[in-house]
């Protein structure tokens, strides 16, 4: 199977990874858009031909007035001096591509938050492995103790009785928890655009920050970065509103070629003409649609708002998880220390025949869960640190 360090899985899933490419599609939409909306306020210039036959040619005296086929070719040139809604949408879809970049970005940081997560479970579960396999041997030893004990004509069927059923179970839980490591493998395949399951390789050492003043981390957040962008961009169209009441002004040039001409109709000629149109009246369209936008702006405001007080509650419970999580793994790796001693005591002692192999049984469980419970720990402190460098937008880098 193929093995991947903590950083290559990273840089492989946000390189490879279907979603983050069909968010950057957003991207080229938005420039297509841009470019469609630049051309409204750009010089154009077109071409015309147009062949006219009649029944017969137009004459006065011998002179002709109008040719049987007579062919017109023209050129036109148009450029727009004063519009400013179209500049004001120009503006606006500018600012729809850095939405689109910054939407792409975040979609980022969610695939590298999900790779990381799935590369933290193969790690945990693999440890929940290691855990079942010790409990296994410990086990298995006692059972060939008692196999022993009961042959030798010292010990009783019984007791070879619970320690197998100890190490049936213990092995029920290992196939368990291998089944659990292939589905986590899996996972981080399909986050890596692999065709078939990615195991892990090394564990990822996350620093703890030192705490540091909202206005220097809360920038750092793509979420944030982009509903603050959304927000700006939707007070850059409320504020373009009053650019619907400017008049509109262009100007058209149009050089032409007639052949053959007529009597009246010279061979060249040319047209500049000068058009200017101002809304008067529109029955309140444009108040409505001034409305509508400043609406938009008020929800994109109580948007962001959301957001950073959401972005400022995940950091505090980021930290206090991160502290609260490593004393709960000391504490139980003290307990798991305790129960080592314990049952290799009562083993020791079940030998000598001061206990009794009850009381070895239920060391071996209580030694077990508690490896169990520290291998939950480790897991709980790795993705406590994760989601504290994520709310503090320094995951990924």
């Amino acid at each position: 199977m193929e093995t991947v360090t903590f950083d290559e899985a990273i840089a492989r899933a946000l390189e490879k990874n279907p979603t983050i490419a069909i968010a950057s599609t957003n991207i080229l939409r938005s420039e297509a858009i841009l470019q469609q909306v630049r051309a409204a306020v750009m010089p154009r210039l077109g071409a015309n031909i147009t062949n006219t036959t009649l029944d017969s040619g137009r004459s006065f005296g011998d002179q002709t007035v109008q040719p049987q086929n007579q062919s017109l070719f023209g050129l036109s040139a148009t450029a727009p001096i004063v519009a400013a809604a179209q500049w004001a949408a120009r503006a606006q879809a500018l600012d729809q591509v850095g939405i689109a970049r910054l939407s792409t970005t975040d979609t980022r940081r969610q695939i590298a938050v999900a790779t990381a997560s799935a590369y933290l479970a193969v790690i945990a579960q693999k440890r929940q492995v290691e855990v079942s396999l010790n409990a296994i041997e410990t086990a298995r030893g006692q059972l060939d103790y008692n196999t022993k004990r009961r042959e030798g004509g010292v010990g009783s069927r019984l007791n070879e009785l619970r320690s197998a059923q100890i190490l049936a179970s213990n092995e029920a839980l290992v196939e368990i928890f291998r089944l659990n490591v292939r589905r986590a493998q899996e996972a981080l395949g399909v986050l890596l655009a692999a065709n078939a399951a990615v195991d892990v390789n090394g564990e990822p050492a996350f620093e703890v920050p030192v705490e540091a003043a909202e206005g220097e981390w809360m920038p750092a957040r793509t979420d944030v970065q982009l509903f603050t962008a959304e927000r700006e961009a939707s007070d850059r169209v409320r504020r373009d509103s009053s650019k619907d009441w400017w008049p509109a002004a262009s100007v058209t040039f149009g050089p032409q070629l007639l052949a053959p001409s007529g009597i009246f109709q010279p061979s060249r000629s040319w047209s500049l003409s000068f058009q200017a149109a101002a809304p008067l009246y529109d029955a309140g369209s444009r108040r409505g649609v001034r409305r509508q936008r400043e609406a938009s702006l008020q929800a994109s405001t109580f948007t962001l708002e959301q957001v950073q007080i959401r972005a400022r509650s995940e950091a505090r419970i980021a930290r206090a998880a991160v502290e609260a999580q490593e004393r709960a793994l000391t504490r139980a790796r003290q307990a798991a220390q305790h129960a080592n001693e314990v049952l290799k005591i009562t083993i020791i002692a079940f030998d000598a025949g001061s206990t009794t192999n009850i009381e070895v049984i239920d060391a071996q469980r209580s030694a077990r869960d508690l490896e169990t419970i520290v291998a939950q720990g480790e897991d709980a402190v790795r993705q406590a640190r994760l989601e504290l460098l994520v709310a503090l937008g320094r995951f990924p880098k």
